[in-house]
């Protein structure tokens, strides 16, 4: 349900945002949201791990729920000290993650406030309604900011280098009409996905007493 749920968002999306018209003003991701970029408190501080609660998101964590598009935490949780004594930075629900390195395009949507590594430049929406054009537009600019990107050992994308991205500036009407019709959509992804995750919590306790 959810496959087909996204996959006509996208639909929507195109329908209302096309990139093919070349004589509109363009906008830059900056004109949308904040650009934050991530950081690692230092593994060598226990106080910045142990007993945290801070969800604390890597890269890798995206790579193991490809099929999600809603994130709560990662493998890993970092504590208030942790935090401030970092260059990593707490975030709201609805801030829309890209991965801008190893690998540049996984996406997904903060459920709940999330910190990140520095393997992210996520986007904290200006406005909330806006939360799932980025989605979708993220996803389908991934290629050309794979072009823009720089580096030798993997590819890398700057914080300079996602402010310089251009678009077309979307217009305020097609705007409104995609937020009214995709906000339901993504609700019911929402509680899609976290009825699965109920489902495997109890697949695994049963799978636990049988076993055990």
């Amino acid at each position: 349900m959810n496959d087909n749920l996204l996959e006509l968002g996208s639909t929507l999306w195109d329908k209302y945002f096309q990139f093919a018209n070349a004589d509109k003003q363009q906008s830059h991701l900056m004109d949308l949201g904040d650009i934050v970029a991530g950081g690692t408190p230092s593994k060598k501080n226990e106080a910045f791990y142990d007993g945290g609660t801070i969800p604390w998101i890597t890269p890798k964590d995206l790579s193991n729920a490809t099929d999600t598009v809603f994130i709560n935490q990662g493998k890993t949780s970092i504590t208030e000290a942790g935090l401030s004594g970092s260059s990593a930075k707490l975030m709201p629900a609805g801030t829309v993650l890209f991965s801008s390195r190893a690998p540049i395009g996984y996406v997904a949507i903060a459920n709940n406030p999330v910190t990140t590594n520095q393997g992210f430049k996520s986007i904290v929406p200006y406005d909330d309604s806006k939360t799932y054009y980025l989605y979708y537009l993220l996803k389908k600019l991934t290629p050309h900011i794979e072009v823009v990107a720089g580096g030798s050992t993997f590819k890398e994308i700057s914080g300079s280098g996602m402010k310089s991205i251009e678009f077309p500036k979307p217009d305020d009407v097609s705007m409104s009409e995609f937020a009214t019709l995709i906000r339901p959509m993504f609700s019911l992804i929402r509680e899609n996905e976290q009825e699965v995750h109920r489902l495997t919590e109890l697949r695994n306790v049963l799978l636990s007493n049988l076993l055990g």
